[in-house]
């Protein structure tokens, strides 16, 4: 270790970039001290010096890294020390460096996107007024390669070649296309680039102003990175991951939950439940691991450290990702590792004779031809260019090395042609390891800790509905239970609550739902903290501090399930008006700091609500469905029987649309799920097919029944149905699409009884209780459902006990609230004295008329014998402010 150290600082004083390793040592030490989450990209990871101060986490003798891969004295070139940070606190760092080094010495740096071929093909066709659909059509036979072109592609799709020789239209938009591609499009904010200067950057490089930012007149470059490099600035690339912010928030979850002050260094690198996990394909959410290409092969691979997982990292790429299967194969015994030479034994061991990174490519150039690192890092960058004389240069050098080192002609030629083609697209064994090491860490904690990994998960994906609805499919696997919005409950943001069955449960978020903001809800939060659950929609609208919710926003909470403990959801919607106005009002009086009339009752005395009658009503569970896949992108009532599918169906079916993309187009599969909606098509030739929107667990699929299937089915096809449906998955229009050959009803009562089919991780999915099956939410009658403020309260609002049948009067007093507060107390004073001094069997009761509502309520504490002479007296303290009628009741 030390002498690798003494090498690295020699390095380091050689190449003159000692300033460079202490700019970025004082950032992270920054970031380190505002416990802000970051890791180091690519070929920084392998300097032990870096380790050292802290910049990174990986200790790269422990993992054989290459530090010539990173800094070399043969390749005088500034090396690149890549940051992510967590993307929620990204800004924090670049405002820190502004402030630190000077704002005219910072800024961001610009980006120009060019015409790809695709997107040339779009563009074009657009230009020509061509149908989209046609368009779309021809683009989408570009393959899928990163930055191949149009030319490539004719060459590659012999379908777009066709298209392109026999359709004239299609060869007048592919000519076009050609002319438009590599040409700059438009110009944008590069994703990290950040450029820090020594010199005042207005007096290096051209700048301009961006909207983006920390909004304190935030510059960019107008040169792009290529240039600000050959400037000779000091570029960083500040990349915001979405990942650290996941992995920053469970840390704090499990901290508040358990307890437990763990750190990311301190998690061991052999834990077992974490390499099950993988090995089960359990990845969504977990970092470079999720595809559903990266699933499989992991699942294939069974890991059992941190080099597996790295090496699938860099396998899975265009070139290397042939060799995956071999690599498998041979971690699982079922080929033997084979090596060209003992020689590379040592070098490919941990590899299964697979070369996988650049740094093994530069270590069999030392042990077979007498490179150093530094020449070898060089011809791997000169075989990466495929330049036939450089080429054919270094493969003599190459061979020439391998002679002086005892090795045959031949031997060596075969060396150099297996060595080759991998120098072009092998991994940076270091950014393997660096992302590598990220990846195992979500996974970790995904499996010791997974009711905080996914309630973490889902905050940071809280804007990105696809990925929120897989998440909460992925929960419902796991055993946690995904707990509807509630005013009461919820907040802002997914929390963790125990259940009654002692099992975790994700409460959802009230900001995940459409139409309500994120700041709308903290004053709301913040209210209930203070004062308590609320107990009536009243009590809600009074004390919620709702100024910042509109209409629409409570629509939404009500059509999402939030107000279900309040009453039905089609009534209340009906009074949303009322709601959202007699909210406004009491949010107006709290920020006016007025005092009220009913504040003016006594210390002891809660301020009255108006009544706020729900009509009677019954929302169906499918109308509940719609509303909260509209609002939420995915149904999380209590009541809907597809959230039980998934623990209930056997393996072989899928009950998710990330399960159906698993299988892979092409592919026979049988999925479950219920019947949306129906449309009844015909083909050309007038023939019936159906095409059927059927929802699942994490979203819809459409289901095309064509004339066969429908003769056996047709009966099936009707909206609330639950099946289960065996056919081909097919892509149309970039859509996912089932073709079906069968289909048959889903007896769920039936399922429910046999019990859990599907095997689950501590069995917790089979052991969800029997309420959450069904509606936990108890619905009380309508009159006891508006009859109170809270228990606290001297006043009560109108409540009616239709068993109580004894007569008696009611003295209402009508009042009316004025703009002078001490008038008001006054009056409320003489009020009381009288009323108090006349002691009977008679009720009271109150209407105050504010500026924009009358609340009606009973003062239940007071009983008077209502009289003559009790109500000249109140007559005349009331004067203009009111007046006085009395009823009989009969009840």
């Amino acid at each position: 270790y030390r002498q690798r150290l003494n090498y690295e600082l020699e390095v380091i004083r050689q190449t003159q970039f000692p300033d460079y390793f202490l700019v970025v040592w004082d950032i992270a030490k920054f970031v380190r001290k505002n416990e802000i989450f970051f890791t180091v990209r690519g070929s920084a990871a392998a300097s032990l010096v870096l380790y050292c101060l802290g910049v990174t986490d990986v200790d790269p003798m422990l993992f054989n890294l290459v530090f010539e891969r990173f800094l070399n004295i043969e390749r005088k070139e500034m090396p690149d020390i890549d940051m992510d940070f967590q993307d929620d606190r990204r800004q924090e760092v670049i405002n820190y460096c502004a402030a630190h080094y000077g704002r005219e010495h910072v800024a961001h740096i610009i980006t120009f996107g060019t015409f790809g071929a695709r997107g040339s093909i779009r563009d074009a066709g657009r230009a020509l007024g061509m149908p989209l659909e046609n368009v779309d059509r021809i683009a989408r036979m570009i393959p899928e390669k990163l930055n191949i072109d149009i030319e490539t592609s004719l060459e590659e799709s012999v379908e777009l070649r066709s298209a392109y020789e026999l359709i004239q239209e299609t060869t007048k938009l592919i000519d076009t296309a050609k002319q438009l591609e590599g040409v700059t499009r438009h110009k944008s904010l590069h994703a990290a680039g950040v450029v820090i200067s020594k010199e005042p950057l207005n007096e290096v490089v051209p700048l301009e102003f961006t909207s983006r930012g920390d909004g304190n007149g935030a510059v960019m470059t107008q040169y792009a990175m290529g240039a600000v490099a050959n400037l000779g600035l000091l570029k960083m690339d500040f990349l915001g991951l979405v990942n650290l912010t996941v992995l920053a928030g469970s840390i704090r979850l499990i901290e508040q939950n358990h307890g437990i002050c763990l750190t990311l260094t301190e998690i061991p690198l052999d834990d077992q439940n974490t390499f099950d996990l993988l090995s089960r394909g359990e990845t969504a959410g977990v970092f470079q691991l999720e595809s559903a290409g990266m699933t499989r092969h992991i699942k294939e691979l069974k890991p059992s450290s941190l080099t597996d997982v790295a090496a699938m990292i860099a396998l899975f790429r265009p070139g290397p990702m042939e060799h995956i299967n071999t690599f498998i194969d041979a971690k699982q015994g079922k080929q033997a590792v084979r090596y060209i030479h003992p020689a590379l034994e040592d070098i490919l061991e941990e590899t299964y004779g697979v070369i996988v990174y650049q740094d093994q490519v530069l270590h069999i150039a030392r042990e077979f031809a007498g490179y150093s690192l530094g020449e070898a890092d060089i011809v791997r960058k000169a075989m990466g260019k495929k330049v036939p004389e450089i080429m054919a240069e270094e493969e003599g050098k190459f061979i020439e090395g391998a002679l002086k080192k005892g090795f045959d002609r031949d031997l060596a030629k075969s060396v150099f042609n297996l060595v080759e083609p991998f120098a072009g697209y092998a991994f940076n064994k270091a950014h393997s390891v660096s992302y590598g090491l990220v990846s195992y860490w979500t996974a970790y904690l995904k499996a010791n800790y997974p009711a905080e990994y996914m309630a973490s998960f889902m905050n940071s994906y809280m804007d990105k509905k696809d990925r929120l609805i897989a998440a909460i499919a992925d929960c419902k696997r796991m055993g946690i239970l995904v707990l509807p919005p509630s005013v009461n409950k919820s907040h802002p943001e997914f929390t963790i609550e125990q259940t009654d069955a002692d099992i975790p449960g994700i409460r959802f978020g009230l900001a995940a739902i459409k139409n309500v903001g994120l700041e709308a809800f903290r004053p709301l939060v913040e209210s209930r903290v203070e004062h308590g659950f609320f107990d009536s929609i009243e009590d809600f609208c009074k004390h919620g501090n709702l100024g910042n919710l509109n209409k629409k926003s409570i629509e939404s909470l009500v059509m999402a399930g939030a107000f279900d403990e309040f009453g039905d959801r089609t009534g209340i919607l009906e009074v949303s008006d009322r709601i959202s106005s007699l909210a406004q009002d009491e949010a107006n009086l709290l920020n006016s700091n007025q005092t009220s009339m009913f504040e003016m009752f006594g210390e002891t005395t809660e301020g009255a609500l108006a009544s706020i009658v729900i009509p009677p009503s019954s929302t169906t569970d499918h109308q509940k469905r719609m509303w909260e896949v509209e609002l939420m992108g995915v149904s999380v009532s209590t009541s809907n029987h597809l959230s039980n599918l998934i623990s209930r169906m056997p393996e072989d079916v899928s009950v998710t649309l990330s399960q159906i993309h698993l299988s892979g187009y092409g592919s026979k599969t049988k999925i479950a799920g219920q019947v949306s909606t129906v449309i009844d098509r015909f083909t050309r030739d007038s023939r019936p097919f159906k095409v059927v929107t059927l929802e699942m667990v994490d979203g819809s699929v459409e289901a095309v029944v064509w004339e066969d299937a429908l003769e056996k089915t047709n009966e099936l096809w009707n909206p609330g149905r639950l099946l289960t449906i065996t056919g081909t998955v097919r892509e149309r229009d970039g859509e996912t699409t089932i073709s079906v050959q069968s289909a048959k009803e889903l007896n769920l009562e039936k399922l429910m009884d046999t019990g859990s089919m599907r095997d689950h991780q501590d069995g917790k999915a089979s052991q969800l209780p029997q309420s959450v099956n069904g509606s936990i939410l108890h619905q009380p009658d309508e009159i006891e459902r508006n009859d109170s403020v809270t228990d606290s309260s001297n006043l009560k609002a109108e409540k009616v006990n239709l068993d109580e049948t004894s007569p008696r009067k009611k003295l209402v007093l009508c009042i009316k609230e004025s703009s002078d507060s001490s008038k008001d107390q006054m009056l409320l004073d003489d009020v009381k004295r009288l009323l108090l001094g006349s002691v009977g069997n008679d009720d009271v009761g109150l209407e105050i008329e504010t500026d924009s509502t009358v609340i009606v309520m009973d003062w239940q504490p007071v009983k008077v014998h209502v009289n003559d002479e009790l109500q000249n007296k109140l007559t005349d303290i009331l004067g203009e402010s009111g007046n006085i009628s009395i009823q009989s009741l009969m009840f």
